[in-house]
């Protein structure tokens, strides 16, 4: 009796496991930062940045605009953090542990890149 209690503990305690989902966060590194220009023409307190981030073969710009007025982000070329990319935006978690969405404004591979380049 007390064996296929033990074995019914074990594969309870192992079931958790398998439930998790398993989210693809993977490794980005900044390669550059600009200030986004707006299309309106008034000049707006907040400014955002377009920030080109590399996952694998890709660089996404995405639009961000940091919180309180924040310049940071002008000196972040460079910088490797996790991500997770998704169809229309990118998740990435702050030094704190706060994650941030930002939306994805335009994407290309590198792979494109490298031929027209060697092409040249």
């Amino acid at each position: 009796m007390l064996k296929p209690v033990g074995l019914f503990l074990i594969c309870l305690t192992t079931f958790p496991a398998f439930c998790q989902s398993t989210s693809k966060y993977q490794v980005g590194t900044i390669t550059e930062v600009k200030v986004h220009q707006a299309a309106g023409s008034g000049a707006s307190d907040a400014a955002s940045y377009d920030v080109s981030v590399k996952v694998g073969d890709i660089i996404y710009v995405v639009l961000y605009t940091p919180a309180l007025g924040e310049g940071t982000v002008k000196y972040a070329a460079g910088r490797d953090l996790l991500v997770f990319v998704q169809k229309n935006t990118i998740t990435y978690n702050d030094i704190l542990g706060r994650s941030f969405v930002v939306p994805i404004e335009s994407q290309k591979s590198t792979a494109k890149l490298k031929q027209s380049q060697s092409g040249s």
